[in-house]
């Protein structure tokens, strides 16, 4: 029979071979550093925040294959932290209850964690939600039933977890809590590090009928913001556990299963989160290049049709180029203006002709 994580007799104390996540730790520093450097190039950082805060509920919710309405949860989340929307759209309560659940995450770092909070949370996640075959009570832990995480026939199910049972969960909630407050300002415990294991803590002890995974990652997300309260702006590690879904469900089964030596799972956490941090750097270099292009072409004669395409290839959209047939989709226009449109914009110097002709002629960003 599988002992789990949480009946190991040395649970919660979780050890790992720091030896082995040094260097892991050390790239992640490093670019975090970078990243604060190239930040600074951005002309509209607070819009660059929003996006990347807005990322990373989108993704958190697509990881339980949850789909949120995108613009309505921009427009709560920019209300809610102060930053103009230039395109604000209708929101509703459950837009409203996700921007409240990032807003907790990643403000007021100094206050401690408190069970009212989490309830609060999965209270945001759950009230205005419509679209539930069963129905949760927002901001109640769950009730008596085991607890599992199952697939496979009926008759011989695979159980991939177990959760520890309802009757250890208040007291489970007061060691987690206290830690995740204790250890705060704890010198002696690399932040970094300490983000990882409140993410693997707290799904462990799954508190909730539904949800955990995502209160889990806010709290991920705050551990972070108080490890660097200014690049958890800027990049959104959900969005890099949503890349590699089946590997995230793997390494959580692997270490809910191997004893309370976390080291693969922080590797795992390290290695994503580093990836994270490298798709906000590239986001940034795209960012500032499309500024710098067009700074350089203000002067130009251009339809908003030509800068809709621009504005998507400089966003790294179509990376072999666009075509007559691609423009056309894009902008919305004839096949005969989209051919027009192109010759334009390689007249103006915008666009370049890449190698091959007819059908396969295609079109690029002149940098």
């Amino acid at each position: 029979m599988t002992a789990w994580l949480w009946q190991h007799k040395d649970w919660p104390n979780m050890v790992w071979q720091q030896q082995q996540l040094a260097p892991l730790l050390r790239g992640v520093y490093d670019r975090l550093g970078q990243l604060k450097g190239k930040s600074a190039l951005v002309e509209n950082n607070a819009e660059f925040s929003l996006d990347t805060l807005l990322a990373n509920i989108v993704a958190s919710s697509a990881i339980e294959s949850e789909k949120v309405d995108v613009y309505a949860v921009r427009s709560s989340l920019a209300r809610q932290l102060g930053i103009n929307d230039k395109s604000p759209v209708k929101t509703d309560g459950s837009s409203e209850g996700l921007a409240s659940l990032m807003r907790s995450a990643v403000t007021d770092l100094d206050e401690p964690i408190k069970l009212e909070r989490l309830l609060n949370w999965h209270r945001w996640l759950f009230e205005h939600h419509e679209s539930l075959m069963q129905r949760v009570e927002p901001g109640v832990l769950r009730g008596g039933a085991l607890m599992q995480i199952v697939s496979g026939p009926i008759t011989r199910p695979t159980v991939h977890f177990e959760a520890p049972p309802r009757a250890n969960i208040e007291t489970e909630l007061e060691s987690f809590v206290n830690w995740y407050n204790e250890t705060q300002q704890d010198l002696h415990y690399d932040p970094l590090l300490r983000a990882a294991i409140a993410h693997l803590w707290f799904v462990t002890i799954h508190p909730f009928e539904d949800g955990n995974g995502r209160i889990t990652r806010a709290l991920t997300d705050r551990a972070l913001a108080q490890a660097d309260r200014q690049s958890i702006r800027l990049f959104a590690m959900s969005e890099a556990i949503l890349a590699n879904r089946t590997g995230y469900y793997d390494i959580l089964e692997y270490t809910q299963k191997h004893g309370v030596d976390i080291t693969p799972w922080l590797v795992w956490f390290l290695q994503t989160l580093a990836e994270a941090v490298d798709a906000a750097l590239i986001k940034i270099d795209r960012v500032v290049a499309k500024a710098k292009f067009w700074a350089h072409h203000a002067d130009k004669n251009i339809q908003p049709n030509q800068q809709k395409v621009i504005n998507r290839l400089l966003d790294g959209d179509f990376s072999d180029g666009i075509n007559a047939s691609q423009y056309k989709s894009v902008a919305k226009v004839s096949k005969a203006t989209a051919t027009r449109h192109l010759a334009d914009m390689v007249a103006q110097g915008l666009l370049y002709k890449t190698q091959g002709g007819g059908r396969s002629t295609r079109y690029k960003v002149l940098i």
